[in-house]
């Protein structure tokens, strides 16, 4: 057994989750924990809110609200949309919790402490008109690096380079385009990353053969030229840094935001009842027996945080400290008690008639309203089918319809109910006796029971989208099958026909239960569906449930996982015969039919 922790890129609070965010990192998160589950790993998954961003704040101008009245109201859209989605959290807060800013702060001690933050005055941009230096993210100008137009003030979403909004040529202010901005100085704090650049390059050197090429290359490009980065801000909304006479200073929202995978354990461990249990995932002396692997799961345009910038946090720091190491080593001078992540895989974009995905410039299709409509499994499955793994996908509604149609229905859901319904109606709804098998039957089952191996190393190295069209495979072969034995037909031969046609109709049974564990990283609801109809008692998976969390002066909603009830495991079906079904056979996938304007 390994101890697998999934960390997910926190979602700016500032308006719905889109099909791009689903695609790019959420989804394929929950395939992968959903496969560990059934392999009986030990797994733990945590993301939350971001609550802090520029982007909460602009929206809460334009409404007219508070930034905590924004984030909480899409914090709240964040859990809804994902528990209808099936995204199986452990935990999913947001950064705003008393814990997050207690972690930060300590983030902030332990780099000062180690020396890896110094004071230093620092050119930022600022706005008469507004009367304030701007947030990053409130400027906008051409990339000095690919000439890109809108690039903010602190990355360009066009070539992914990180930027100070100092370096854009011809700045803007969001808010203002007409606004004349003005170079001013400003005291903040300092991230000396040139001093991590050793460790750093040491934790790249071997990622060779399992990151992903275009991940490891960005990131050793960037590593191998590191500049000190400011790690503060003058900010009115967010995580004010523990420093006396130090008011309007607030931690960088990117380092706290990349902190909450941390923090969201540390929050997960204590609401569970063993405080420190978040230890047996991050520290290397915590004597857990069984390997540690902690994967962040991302979108391409945050890959230099969480391959780079993320590993020279956890690296500065060394350890969290008092109180919450509790009685544990403290580190040496130069020791590292932190485990950094192991896998970083990053998806490129989803994208909407060839334009990136975007809340701020209204490019969304929001995936709340489409599972509404639809349900989670047509949506689980196009994007799973689809996944930008390794290049740049695109969205397309006749695309999302037809392999709803003619995969999910034609494949899977006629092949459930064709074979249960035979059973039903012509074998007292109980899986047939069968009898000597043929080659045709004993090399599908064959390939069935093959097929757990194949695939399993297919989702362990997360390719995702090769084992979806795999498991599509079995489903196609056994269609195939069924075709050509025909037990619709065999059964009218007298009683050596009736008991041939349950031969091949158990074999048929059989490998649709198999399919069920295949299929279910993909398509949950409906594979638990189908293991209803089969008769199983126990679920697959564990439930989602929505709990509400208090902490001293607030509380807060988080999505959680309870996996008590699960029973599923990953292997062949050990489907047994005389096994009743779980009711007449019914549908469970239906038409799409899109409406004019798709």
């Amino acid at each position: 057994m390994e101890n697998i922790l999934i960390c997910l890129a926190w979602p700016y609070a500032n308006g719905d989750l889109h099909v791009g965010h689903i695609a790019g990192c959420y989804l394929p998160a929950d395939i992968f924990a959903r496969y560990q589950r059934l392999i009986g790993n030990r797994v733990v998954v945590v993301s939350g809110s971001d609550s802090h961003g520029t982007p909460i704040v602009v929206r809460a101008d334009k409404e007219g609200k508070t930034p905590r009245e924004v984030f909480e109201h899409f914090h709240s859209r964040f859990v809804e949309t994902q528990l209808k989605l099936g995204i199986s959290y452990d935990l999913f807060t947001h950064t705003d919790t008393e814990n997050h800013h207690d972690i930060s702060q300590q983030m902030f001690r332990q780099l000062l402490k180690n020396e890896y933050l110094y004071q230093e005055k620092q050119k930022q941009l600022y706005s008469e008109r507004e009367g304030k230096f701007l947030p990053d993210r409130l400027v906008e100008g051409t990339c000095p690096i690919c000439g890109y137009d809108n690039a903010r003030g602190d990355q360009c979403d066009n070539c992914g380079n990180l930027l100070e909004a100092t370096q854009l040529i011809n700045p803007r202010s969001r808010n203002h385009p007409e606004d004349k901005l003005i170079v001013r100085e400003s005291d903040q704090y300092m991230w000396d990353l040139p001093a991590l650049s050793a460790p750093i390059g040491q934790y790249l050197s071997d990622k060779s053969g399992l990151w992903r090429e275009g991940v490891l290359n960005f990131a050793r490009n960037f590593a191998s030229e590191l500049a000190p980065r400011a790690f503060t801000r003058d900010l009115t909304w967010g995580i004010p840094i523990p420093v006396a006479n130090s008011e309007g200073k607030c931690i960088y929202v990117w380092w706290e935001a990349l902190l909450g995978y941390l923090s969201a354990t540390v929050e997960w461990a204590k609401i569970t009842g063993q405080p420190d249990a978040w230890k047996e995932f991050w520290y290397t002396d915590s004597g857990v027996e069984n390997p540690v692997k902690i994967y962040n799961f991302i979108g391409k345009d945050n890959i230099l945080f969480h391959t780079v910038l993320w590993q020279g946090i956890l690296l500065g720091m060394r350890e969290l400290g008092q109180p919450w190491d509790g009685n544990g080593a403290a580190a040496k001078t130069d020791a590292v008690r932190f485990n950094l992540p192991y896998d970083v895989p990053a998806n490129q974009y989803l994208n909407l008639g060839g334009q990136k995905f975007s809340k701020s410039l209204g490019v969304s299709v929001e995936a709340i309203d489409l599972v509404e409509k639809y349900g989670s499994d047509p949506l689980r499955f196009y994007l799973s089918s689809i996944l930008p793994e390794t290049k740049d996908a695109d969205w397309n509604w006749a695309d999302f319809a037809q392999r709803n149609n003619s995969e999910l229905l034609a494949k899977w859901g006629n092949l459930v109910q064709r074979t249960l319904s035979q059973i039903w109606k012509n074998f007292d709804g109980a899986i047939p006796q069968p009898g000597e098998l043929t080659d045709a039957d004993t090399a599908l089952l064959a390939k069935a029971e093959a097929a757990f191996d194949t695939i399993g190393v297919k989702l362990n190295t997360v390719k995702l989208r090769d084992a979806l069209g795999e498991v599509i495979e079995l489903a196609t072969a056994t269609n195939q099958y069924l075709d050509q034995q025909a037990p619709w037909k065999t059964i009218k031969a007298g009683d050596e026909g009736k008991a041939r046609a349950g031969t091949q109709l158990y074999v048929a049974a059989k490998v649709i239960d198999s399919l069920s564990v295949l299929f279910s990283p993909f398509i949950p609801d409906l594979c638990e569906a189908v293991r209803k109809q089969l008769g199983y008692a126990g679920p697959l998976f564990g439930r989602q449930y929505v709990e509400t969390i208090q902490e001293t002066t607030r509380q807060h909603d988080a999505l959680r996982y309870d996996a008590s009830s699960a029973t599923g495991t990953w292997g062949p079906s050990e489907l047994a015969p005389g096994q009743k079904l779980g009711g007449e056979p019914r549908g469970l996938v239906n038409r799409i039919e899109l409406t004019p304007e798709k």
